[in-house]
């Protein structure tokens, strides 16, 4: 019989293979937990049957619903007036069901560009309704958190993303929400990278594929209230009370995605939960961070900004952004390529990346700055 799919011990080295995952996402798991999945897709809960084979309406699955709840739950500290809910579509399909189901008719919702992915955004949710840009840092290519914000009269909520992968900054805390409104949080590269306060929102969600699992399933974490609201008709799939009311198996949910999240959710807990994690990568990060600092590289977040999860920075010169990352892949570094956006090198360090390899960056760039510079 193999271990069930959120139960037993989930130690074991860091890093046992030749590369170091760099990648913005799909981004890298625990080895931990890989070497749980590749047990239970043979045969989980001792049913015969792997993970992926099982009926999503069956008992085993069942169980995987109960448990992975029950760890994110136990992990974040979610009262019981919050919905834990799994959907596809990634983040992307939430920029249009948010405003979708909260934004009515003629109504406004206050939005915090960061980057790319709010600018999608609030693109999606003018197709609604009005839109206020509350506070942005286009102007300088998104190389800071906004302070000055300035929102509208009454918006519907107030929506924000916490981290940006692109461009490497944070949000240090959430955005104070106006009253009468809530708080909605696109958390897809950060969530639970350290503590949250979930009371603080309305709605929280994440694509799994940075910090908590495989591409192909979103977490959703959001009042209970809310999920019963909806500004206007939509087909069933594009309601959020659908997914609350059916236990997110209205039609075939990603079973394998929740089940990996779930093993995740153990793994951190396990590693002692999100206030460790917090230090761990901050750690990890401040290693970068001093390597960056030493004179030679070009970082693109500002100080106060700065990202624990994504750090975006050039060289000098595009030809020594090319050397970089040629002599970097030789040294068993995948995935430091910059998006196309800012260019240079991004290093991407989630939960699951380890420790050692930060090390191994900040030796290798302090190296490369001295034979360079």
């Amino acid at each position: 019989m193999t271990a069930s799919a959120t139960s037993g011990t989930l130690a074991g080295a860091d890093h046992t293979r030749g590369v170091y995952n760099f990648s913005a996402g799909p981004a890298a798991l625990p080895e931990a937990v890989i070497r749980r999945v590749q047990d239970d897709i043979w045969d989980i809960d001792g049913s015969g049957i792997g993970i992926m084979e099982h009926s999503h309406r069956g008992p085993v699955v069942d169980g995987v619903w109960e448990r992975t709840e029950a760890a994110c739950r136990k992990l974040a500290n979610i009262p019981d007036d919050y919905a834990v809910l799994y959907v596809q579509g990634g983040a992307s399909t939430r920029f249009s069901m948010v405003p979708a189901n909260f934004l009515p008719e003629g109504g406004t919702a206050d939005y915090i560009n960061t980057g790319s992915w709010s600018k999608k955004a609030i693109k999606e949710a003018k197709l609604f309704g009005s839109v206020n840009v509350a506070g942005s840092s286009e102007d300088s290519n998104f190389d800071h958190i906004p302070a000055n914000l300035s929102y509208s009269a009454t918006p519907a909520y107030l929506h924000f993303t916490s981290n940006n992968t692109i461009f490497g900054t944070e949000f240090s805390a959430e955005p104070s929400c106006p009253d009468g409104s809530f708080l909605v949080c696109d958390a897809s590269s950060d969530i639970f990278s350290r503590p949250i306060d979930v009371t603080k929102y309305g709605l929280i969600y994440a694509g799994a594929q940075k910090n908590l699992g495989p591409s192909g399933v979103t977490l959703i974490i959001m009042r209970k209230d809310l999920a019963e609201r909806c500004e206007r008709t939509l087909p069933s799939m594009g309601m959020y009370k659908t997914f609350a009311a059916n236990d997110s198996r209205y039609n075939t949910p990603p079973v394998f995605g929740v089940y990996v999240m779930g093993v995740v959710f153990d793994w951190i807990l396990q590693n002692g939960g999100l206030g460790v994690m917090a230090e761990r990568n901050a750690a990890k990060a401040q290693l970068i961070y001093d390597a960056l600092d030493s004179g030679f590289y070009k970082p693109h977040a500002q100080v106060g900004s700065r990202s624990m999860m994504n750090i975006t920075f050039n060289c000098p010169t595009d030809d020594l952004n090319k050397d970089f990352l040629g002599e970097a892949k030789g040294h068993g570094f995948d995935g430091l390529k910059g998006h196309r956006s800012v260019g240079g090198i991004r290093a991407s360090i989630y939960n699951a990346f380890p420790a050692s390899g930060c090390q191994a960056l900040r030796d290798f760039m302090r190296d490369f700055a001295q034979r360079k510079g």
